[in-house]
């Protein structure tokens, strides 16, 4: 039987072809260094949920802006070259910038010692403080000493964070996003925050319920990130720009439009200059956030995110749809080889198995995304997303469809080796079936789990839905209304196939009666 079992596990040509298209889509991703001098430069941050620095415009939801946004605009008239932006997940921006995924990271890193060890700084191109914001009717803490014995939020990774450890008794709070910082400060979890100046400005004074107080603590300086011992020629070149930019008066210009322009950043740019310059970006931000209110505001509001919504659906689904046939197809081969393959092969199925099951998902997109290229192999986020999801969930197919198989009466083999089947026909017209009608509930429920999953995919730039939920309700401070818009997303992609399936189901249990 193990002689032509080869022949059996053949992946159908339906599967196959469905994996040519996959690779295809993803073709263009291998090598994103080639061609470089016929590309513009390329830059990153994370414009999800990034204000003031790159993120999108509370009016028009396609077009990007922050104070960051248009000093790259500036820097690339400076250098006589164009500029592109890439959407990256804060966690991602280094890793995609080791890997050669864009040269340059711009999103209010902060030039420390400990973050120069593992990436190359440009000179800086903003310097600010840290603020502390507080309740309008909360305690008064106007301190750093004021702070002890309360619980003080902030964003992880920061100087805020290393100021606040060298208070042993403040209780300090991290966070990944700067939203989820201020609304614990809003609903009493936390007494204050303690975060950079620009982040105090537009998300605490911006707030009726919140108070920027006391002085500024310390000095934040800012700077372009690029890839450790790369690019020193490019890293020149933006020093200059950006020297240039002081100069003119360009970067004033910039920091003035969005009310970023400070004593503290007069002294260090020596800039004593106070031109006329309307902070006309900052009112724009104020009026778009406070600007509309009742409900039929808040309705053409979600009314506008449904194109973004449909967008990330369809991402999702695609996404989803690839990985699951990957994962029925590699699953099937795992469970047939574990169960009648030779022994070796039965021996790596089953450490392949327990291997993937025993490691989180998120590291195995991760792995797969920024491991691969150290050893040579570039693949894009489609691509890297839809292996991951399918290689891990094609563990659990396996361990379905081998209680599948098992859970058929072997009388089922004996009856048809008895009517002069081949093992391998058995398998295939008769035991497989059979097993595929008892794992069809079980295989829906995967693919609603794996759907669910490929909010994952996140990390590694791709928009799909749960993206979009962040990039929304982080901006809008709606999580309510707009987490019931992509729930329902997802509910909907979800139940067209749980339908499907239970037709499935009920044809396949149906008994086998000829037609005349």
């Amino acid at each position: 039987m193990r002689r032509h079992l080869a022949r059996f596990l053949t992946v159908p040509q339906w599967i196959v072809c469905a994996m040519v298209l996959v690779l295809l889509a993803g073709a263009g991703g291998v090598g994103p260094q080639a061609a470089h001098a016929e590309q513009p430069l390329r830059w990153a941050a994370d414009a999800s949920a990034d204000v003031p620095y790159t993120f999108h415009d509370l009016n028009d939801q396609s077009r990007l802006t922050g104070f960051e946004y248009d000093l790259m605009q500036s820097l690339g008239e400076h250098i006589h070259t164009p500029l592109q932006f890439v959407q990256n997940d804060w966690d991602g921006l280094i890793p995609g910038l080791q890997r050669g995924l864009y040269e340059m990271v711009i999103c209010g890193i902060e030039i420390t010692p400990e973050h120069a060890e593992g990436i190359d700084f440009s000179a800086p191109y903003y310097v600010t403080s840290e603020r502390i914001v507080v309740r309008r009717n909360g305690p008064a803490l106007t301190g750093l000493d004021a702070l002890n014995g309360h619980v003080v939020g902030t964003i992880k990774a920061t100087q805020a964070e290393r100021i606040l450890a060298n208070h042993p008794q403040v209780q300090v709070r991290t966070y990944d996003e700067e939203t989820n910082v201020f609304m614990d400060l809003v609903n009493g979890r936390t007494d204050a925050v303690l975060i950079d100046g620009p982040i105090a400005q537009y998300y605490g004074a911006t707030n009726p319920d919140l108070l920027v107080v006391g002085e500024p603590i310390g000095t934040v300086s800012y700077g372009i990130a690029f890839a450790k011992g790369k690019n020193a020629a490019l890293r020149e070149q933006v020093n200059t720009a950006l020297e240039a930019m002081k100069k003119d008066g360009s970067l004033h210009r910039i920091l003035a439009r969005w009310n970023l322009w400070t004593p503290q950043t007069a002294a260090w740019a020596e800039d004593a200059s106070a031109p006329e310059i309307e902070p006309t970006s900052w009112n724009d931000y104020v009026a778009a956030l406070h600007g509309s209110s009742g409900w039929h505001a808040k309705v053409a509001r979600y009314a506008s995110f449904l194109p973004l919504l449909a967008k990330g659906a369809v991402l999702t689904l695609l996404v989803s749809l690839c990985a699951m046939v990957l994962a029925v197809g590699l699953g099937l081969t795992l469970a047939l080889l574990r169960l009648y393959g030779p022994a070796p092969l039965a021996t790596l199925s089953s450490l392949y198995v327990e291997i993937v099951r025993g490691t989180p998902l998120l590291i195995q997109i991760l792995l797969i995304f920024y491991g691969l290229p150290q050893c040579g192999l570039n693949l894009t986020p489609f691509v890297a997303g839809v292996l991951a999801l399918g290689l891990n969930y094609a563990a659990y197919e396996a361990e379905n469809y081998r209680a599948g198989l098992q859970s058929v009466a072997r009388g089922q083999m004996e009856a048809a080796l008895a009517l002069n089947m081949t093992h391998v026909q058995a398998l295939r017209y008769v035991v497989v079936p059979q097993a595929f009608r008892l794992v069809m509930p079980v295989m829906t429920n995967d693919f609603i789990s794996l759907l669910k999953d490929s909010s994952l995919v996140s990390v590694i730039t791709l928009t799909e839905l749960t993206q979009t939920y962040i990039r929304l309700s982080s901006t809008y401070f709606d999580y309510f209304g707009t987490g019931l818009m992509v729930g329902g997303a997802y509910l909907l992609l979800g139940l067209p196939f749980v339908r499907l399936a239970r037709m499935a189901e009920k044809k396949l249990s149906q008994p086998h009666i000829r037609r005349r």
